[in-house]
C-alpha cells in the first residue's frame, strides 16, 4: 500500500524574481541619478570654457527640473495607460540621448551656448519624468506590503550611490580628457540600460521566471500583481475628478510637501555641493569628486538601512503611520546639522558633517514607501507623478535660489541655512499635516 503522503505534491520553493527586478530598477537610477549631475560635475571646467556666470549657471542646473515637474502627472497617466515596459524604456533611450548630445555644446557660440545647454537639460528632464512613478508602480506590482519599505529605499538610495560610483568617475574623465567626455559616456550607459531593461521587465504575472509561490505571496500581501498586464493598463482611466481626490487628500497632501523638503537636500547635492566644494572650500576637481562620494556612501547606507527599519517595524507594530514616520523623523533631525558647515573651517569636518547629514537623510527618504503604500491602486502613476511634481519643485527653486545667494553674497552661507530649514519643514509636514498613513480609496463619480 502506498503512504499517502508520498504521493503529495513537492511543495515549490518560492522564486525571487522579484529582488532581480529590484536589482535593474536600482542600476537603472543609478544611472538616472549619474545623468541629472553630469553638468554639477563637469560644471567648473565648461562654465570656465564657456563664460557662464553663477546665476546662468543656476539656470542651467535647473533647466532638468523645470521640465521634470512638467511631465510627472502626463508620465504617470502614459505609466497607467501603456504599462511600464513601454513608457520606462522609452524614456530611458531618450534622456540618455539627449544627455550625450550635450557633450557637442562646445561648438555653440554666444547666447546659444547659454539657450542650448538649458534646451538639452530640460530634454532629460522631460524624458525622466516618469522614472520613479515608473519604480513606485514596479515596487507596488513586485513587493509585498511588508517589503516594499525596502524595495523603495534600495532604488531611492541609487540617488546616492550614483555619484559614489559615478562622481570619481566623471571627475576622473574631465581631469584625463575634458568635460564633454562625461556627457558621451554616461549618454552611452543609459542607451545600454535602456535595451537591458526592455529585455527583462514584465509583469509579475506574465514573467517567465516566477512561480505560484511566489506570485500567492506577493498578491497576499498586497502587491499588485496584475497591474502591469495589458488588461489592466487598458482599463486605466486618467480624470481630473480621480486627481482632485489625491489633492484633496491631506495625507497625501503632507506627504507631497515633505518631499519637496527632502528633494531641497537632494537638490543641493546634485548640482551645487560640488562646485561648493571647489569653489567654497579650494578643492581640485579630483579631490571634489572622491568628497562628493564619502557623504553620498553614507546616504545610500541609510537609505537601505530606513527601509530595513521601516519595514521592522511594520512587522513588529503592524502600524505604516509607525513604521513610515520614525525613521523619517530621525534622520531629518540628522539632516538639520549640514547648517554647521557654515561655521566650520575644517575641510575635513565639513565633509563629515555632510556625510552625517545625507545619511540622515537616506534614513528619512521613504517618501516612495508611502506612495506605494498610499496611492489609490488604480492610479498609481498618476499619484506617484502627482508626488514627484510637489518634490521636484525643489529642482526648480534650490539651483536657482542658491545661485543668486552666491552671487549676491559670495559666500554660500545663507545656502546651508536655506538647505538646513527645509529639514525642519518635512518634519511638520508629516507630523502636522499627515496623519495616519493608509492606502486612499476613490469614490466613484455620480
Amino acid at each position: 500500500m502506498t503512504d499517502a503522503a508520498t504521493t503529495q505534491p513537492p511543495v515549490s520553493k518560492r522564486t525571487k524574481v522579484r529582488f532581480m527586478i529590484l536589482l535593474l530598477i536600482f542600476l537603472i537610477t543609478t544611472i538616472n541619478y549619474a545623468d541629472r549631475s553630469t553638468f554639477s560635475i563637469a560644471g567648473k571646467s565648461a562654465a570656465d570654457d564657456l563664460g557662464l556666470d553663477a546665476i546662468e549657471m543656476g539656470y542651467i542646473l535647473s533647466a532638468f527640473a523645470w521640465a521634470y515637474v512638467l511631465g510627472q502627472i502626463p508620465g504617470g497617466a502614459l505609466l497607467d495607460r501603456f504599462g511600464t515596459k513601454l513608457i520606462y524604456a522609452i524614456a530611458i533611450a531618450t534622456w540618455s540621448f539627449f544627455t550625450m548630445i550635450q557633450g557637442f555644446s562646445g561648438f555653440l557660440v554666444g547666447g546659444a551656448i547659454f539657450a542650448g545647454l538649458f534646451a538639452m537639460r530640460f530634454a532629460v528632464g522631460l524624458a525622466e519624468s516618469p522614472s520613479f512613478p515608473g519604480n513606485a508602480r514596479l515596487v507596488a506590482a513586485w513587493f509585498p506590503g511588508s517589503e516594499r519599505g525596502f524595495a523603495s529605499a534600495v532604488f531611492n538610495s541609487a540617488q546616492y550611490f550614483s555619484l559614489v560610483v559615478f562622481a570619481p568617475l566623471m571627475s576622473w574623465l574631465v581631469h584625463t580628457f575634458d568635460w564633454h567626455s562625461v556627457f558621451f559616456v554616461m549618454g552611452g550607459l543609459g542607451l545600454i540600460g535602456a535595451v537591458v531593461f526592455w529585455w527583462i521587465i514584465r509583469s509579475p504575472s506574465d514573467h517567465p521566471g516566477v512561480n505560484q509561490a511566489e506570485l500567492d505571496y506577493i498578491e497576499a500581501g498586497g502587491g499588485l500583481i496584475n497591474m502591469e498586464t495589458k488588461q489592466a493598463t487598458k482599463s486605466a482611466a486618467f480624470n481630473w475628478a480621480n486627481v482632485s481626490q489625491v489633492l484633496g487628500s491631506r495625507m497625501l497632501m503632507g506627504v507631497f510637501i515633505g518631499q519637496y523638503g527632502i528633494n531641497v537636500l537632494t537638490y543641493f547635492f546634485v548640482t551645487w555641493f560640488p562646485i561648493y566644494l571647489v569653489r567654497e572650500r579650494g578643492l581640485s576637481i579630483m579631490d571634489a569628486g572622491w568628497a562628493t562620494a564619502a557623504p553620498a556612501l553614507c546616504g545610500f547606507v541609510g537609505g537601505v538601512l530606513g527601509g530595513v527599519i521601516s519595514d521592522q517595524l511594520l512587522k513588529r507594530t503592524g502600524s505604516l503611520t509607525i513604521a513610515r514616520k520614525t525613521p523619517l523623523l530621525i534622520g531629518m533631525l540628522l539632516s538639520c546639522l549640514i547648517i554647521a558647515c557654515a561655521y566650520i573651517e575644517q575641510e575635513w569636518l565639513v565633509i563629515v558633517i555632510m556625510a552625517v547629514a545625507f545619511f540622515g537623510k537616506g534614513i528619512a527618504s521613504l517618501g516612495w514607501a508611502v506612495i506605494s503604500d498610499t496611492s489609490p491602486r488604480e492610479f498609481v502613476g498618476v499619484t506617484g507623478g502627482i508626488f514627484n511634481t510637489f518634490g521636484n519643485t525643489a529642482g526648480i527653486v534650490t539651483p536657482i535660489v542658491i545661485g543668486y545667494i552666491v552671487q549676491a553674497t559670495g559666500s554660500f552661507d545663507l545656502a546651508l541655512w536655506f538647505v538646513g530649514l527645509h529639514c525642519a519643514l518635512v518634519i511638520a509636514a508629516y507630523f502636522l499635516i499627515t496623519g495616519k498613513i493608509e492606502r486612499l480609496t476613490l469614490k466613484a463619480a455620480g
